[in-house]
């Protein structure tokens, strides 16, 4: 039997993992908000222009291709819609011409939908991609002849491939604010990593010093999420009249997350030298107080994305640490162990006040001699 107590916490912790699924999915449907609009503004249109201004009667594709070049996906730069329509015309038409040539039956149906596949996968590596072109050929096999002709389907694709390219660019999903929350995730997970490093370093703890490690490990898909939500904002706000203002801060963003994702490599070198470091239970205060500032500026850093004014504060406090990286400054008369893991900072420290705007020759200049 289980004591009263192992079943409270028990239930304890059922109920905060259905209040956290809650959460999560309340999220997910918020998040997908602007997504929607986008997709239903471009099926309204596509649809009012298929039916009201063309005449076609049921104009299936001309929606379906909306919804699937559009998609919920992080990636909404408008060079992949492009691909996806174009795809997926492709397949309309090839696979309305098979129709006309072949007729219709089991093994034509067949035989359509394998070639569409192959085709498919040829034009794209998207396997979703494949999957769209896959059921647009068979609404094609299916679907009853329309009263225009069979290539009126045609039309109806090309029209919704037309009205996804338009919304992309005169609706756009403003994917800023995706990007701003991969970067507050990537910030968050640097942060908790300097703490455990920091913690091993001040008290000899090799444990907090691995732990700093592991989390550091968890910043690489990090990293690539913030980058493609980045380059989604950068794509749409080149073509979009609402966006374009935006290109400035974006590019500095860009140049953020190049300058973190180069700190997050050496930081792994780094945390990994440490840990070994730390094995024999000694505390390093001179070390902890080093990285302790690059923490500082790295929390900086990371401010300047919603406020541009703080480059300069990130700016000036890399500035303040690198004429000071050298092993004798730092600890002197330390031994070769911790003389490397001084050494290692000094690229760490070029390439932050890189991405706080300094140029490179700048900033390697400001390092002192070894």
């Amino acid at each position: 039997m289980t004591s009263p107590s192992a079943d409270r916490l028990r239930r304890f912790d059922r109920a905060m993992r259905r209040r956290l699924d809650l959460k999560i999915a309340a999220t997910r449907a918020y998040n997908s908000v602007p997504a929607a609009v986008q997709i239903v503004a471009g099926v309204v249109v596509s649809y009012s222009i298929s039916h009201y201004l063309l005449g076609h009667s049921v104009p299936l594709l001309s929606i379906t291709v909306v919804i699937s070049t559009l998609g919920f996906g992080r990636d909404a730069r408008p060079r992949r819609v492009f691909d996806s329509v174009v795809g997926i015309l492709i397949g309309i038409l090839f696979s309305e011409l098979l129709f006309t040539l072949l007729g219709s039956g089991v093994w034509q149906l067949a035989l359509i939908l394998f070639l569409t596949f192959v085709v498919a996968r040829f034009a794209s590596p998207s396997a979703a991609f494949a999957a769209a072109a896959g059921v647009q050929s068979m609404m094609v096999m299916l679907l009853p002849d329309p009263d225009g002709g069979v290539l009126t389907r045609s039309i109806d694709g090309l029209i919704g491939g037309l009205v996804a390219l338009a919304v992309t660019a005169l609706v756009p999903r403003d994917p800023r604010g995706l990007a701003r929350r991969d970067a507050g995730r990537l910030l968050s997970t640097l942060a908790e990593s300097f703490q455990a490093l920091l913690d091993g370093l001040r008290h000899g703890d090799e444990p907090a010093a691995s732990l700093a490690v592991e989390r550091l490990r968890r910043t690489q898909p990090l990293i690539d999420d913030w980058s493609s939500a980045l380059d989604s904002a950068i794509s749409i706000a080149r073509i979009s009249p609402f966006l374009r203002r935006h290109l400035p801060s974006l590019r500095q963003q860009a140049r953020v997350l190049q300058g973190l994702d180069l700190a997050a490599r050496h930081l792994r070198i780094i945390d990994r030298r440490v840990s070994f470091l730390l094995r024999d239970g000694i505390e390093r205060p001179e070390l902890a107080a080093l990285l302790g500032e690059f923490a500082a500026g790295i929390e900086m850093l990371g401010a300047s994305i919603d406020d541009p004014a703080r480059f300069d504060d990130a700016a000036a406090a890399f500035e303040k640490i690198a004429p000071r990286l050298a092993p004798d400054l730092i600890v002197p008369g330390a031994p070769v162990t911790e003389t490397i893991i001084v050494l290692l900072t000094r690229p760490l420290v070029v390439d932050l006040l890189v991405a706080s705007g300094r140029p490179a020759d700048e900033a390697r200049a400001l390092l002192p001699e070894v």
